[in-house]
């Protein structure tokens, strides 16, 4: 029981036809439910932002998506309207075995804030309470997979090496939005951290 595979944001709106579609997003879907017979211990992560969040460019006059801005902690993409609470977009991808898991987190529904991370929102601080779950069940081995391989599941992986967890991320199970080499960075942010990519 000290290892978890931890599933990254599988919804409707990071597949195509989504709002924020990853591309291919829907092909990982097959392999991730057959992987999670394999664990002991299943944990979804959902986005979950209110209407109006402030991640949104439509929040900002004159910005559009995938721009950058300057937030009190720190830069953060703009992203069109996506995975808002209770909306179809931020179900789980239809073909996702979600009976299976032992926790869903639900991140980003503070409106001032974007949370990428599964362990932390954007201030890098304010943690999700994920790390203590984890501890207090003896898990010690993550791997994780899903929806970007250059966004949430980077930031969650290395947020989970630096709290000392081994993690391994398996690579033919993400799928990146890739812009701007996000996807080359992350990588090599990720072995950096000393996390297994497999």
């Amino acid at each position: 029981m000290t290892q978890a595979l931890i599933v990254i944001d599988v919804q409707n709106d990071f597949c195509p036809g989504g709002a924020l579609a990853v591309p291919e997003g829907d092909l990982i879907v097959p392999g991730i439910t057959a992987l999670m017979t394999e664990f002991p211990v299943v944990i979804l992560t959902q986005d979950w932002h209110p209407a109006g969040h402030s991640s949104f460019a439509s929040e900002h006059p004159g910005k559009a998506p995938m721009e950058m801005t300057e937030m009190p902690y720190g830069p953060q993409v703009l992203w069109p309207d996506h995975c808002i609470q209770g909306s179809i977009g931020a179900q789980f991808h239809p073909d996702l075995t979600v009976n299976r898991a032992d926790l869903i987190l639900r991140k980003g529904f503070n409106r001032a804030i974007d949370s990428y991370s599964a362990f932390f929102e954007n201030d890098r601080t304010t943690p999700t309470g994920l790390e203590g779950y984890l501890r207090t069940r003896g898990i010690t081995r993550l791997t994780m997979v899903g929806l970007a391989t250059d966004f949430c599941v980077n930031y969650s992986a290395v947020d989970a090496a630096k709290l000392g967890f081994d993690v391994t991320v398996r690579q033919d199970l993400c799928r990146a939005i890739d812009f701007g080499g996000s996807l080359a960075a992350a990588q090599a942010g990720m072995t950096q951290a000393g996390v297994t990519l497999a």
